[in-house]
């Protein structure tokens, strides 16, 4: 199903908008509630970059990113919550300067918002447990994917937990 559709398009997942009473970022993020910050406290939280990405809609410079070009197996979360977003599996290389996945984790994780900004028609992908800016999706640029979709996520946006290596030792 295409997510520039009228069933997906635009709507928050699941949970989002229900205040944390209790427990950390992670735990929210985990139940699908939604993670509930004052700006303060994701000033608080976060470097200047990351802020600036995350809770401003902003963009890191393209082949800058610590993710753009990694090919560690694992799973990439949210930088801002934990949530987990997308793993190594739907990753691919496009060459466009960010991370770029064919999917996410699973249907929920993310959710979008339609974007006009800067003269474009785009399709903005946020977290969806706790709001934040990941980067935007496009679909039908020839790329050989199964959803013939690019999530294009800035690696600010994100934290890698790598697999862990199998065997008696670390393998490098």
């Amino acid at each position: 199903m295409s997510i520039f559709g009228n069933s997906i398009f635009g709507n928050r997942a699941p949970g989002v908008g229900a205040e944390t009473q209790h427990g950390s970022a992670q735990e929210a993020a985990d139940s699908g509630a939604s993670v509930q910050k004052s700006d303060a406290e994701w000033r608080e939280e976060l470097t200047p970059e990351e802020y600036h990405v995350l809770r401003q809609a902003g963009t890191e410079r393209p082949y800058t990113g610590e993710y753009w070009d990694t090919h560690t197996e694992g799973v990439y979360q949210c930088r801002a919550c934990g949530a987990e977003l997308f793993t190594s599996n739907e990753k691919f290389d496009s060459h466009c300067g960010w991370p770029s996945f064919w999917a996410p984790l699973t249907e929920g994780k993310v959710r979008y918002i339609h974007d006009r900004t800067l003269g474009m028609d785009r399709i903005e992908v946020r977290c969806a447990s706790c709001d934040s800016h990941l980067g935007h999706v496009f679909e039908g640029e020839g790329y050989g994917t199964p959803t013939d979709q690019r999530y294009c996520i800035n690696s600010v946006s994100l934290r890698l937990v790598a697999k862990e290596a199998s065997g008696d030792g670390p393998q490098g």
